[in-house]
């Protein structure tokens, strides 16, 4: 099952910190780039103002585990998918605020 929300950037944060769990499925794409991952691990860190997903690339060349804080990529986001483990998709559209 699909479901399609729109979301302004700080609700995508929100989303991200209460809705994405450990080994979820994110692609993102953001700016020019599409990232599919698996989720390995999530730290938010209100005092440093950072959310770091720790992410294993599911690329056809790319396989290695990358840290991105999405707080530093948040205003390029245009659209994230979001497979979680009972394979319900969320696509969140990314509305310009």
């Amino acid at each position: 099952m699909e479901n399609e929300i729109v979301l302004n950037t700080e609700e995508v944060m929100e989303y991200v910190k209460n809705e994405v769990a450990q080994y979820d499925v994110l692609e993102i794409s953001y700016n020019r780039i599409f990232v599919p991952a698996e989720v390995l691990d999530i730290e938010h860190d209100e005092e440093e103002e950072s959310l770091n997903l720790l992410l294993q690339l599911r690329g056809e060349l790319l396989n290695d585990t990358v840290q991105l804080d999405l707080l530093q990529i948040k205003d390029d986001i245009i659209e994230i998918r979001h497979i979680n483990n009972e394979n319900e998709l969320v696509v969140i559209v990314v509305e310009d605020t």
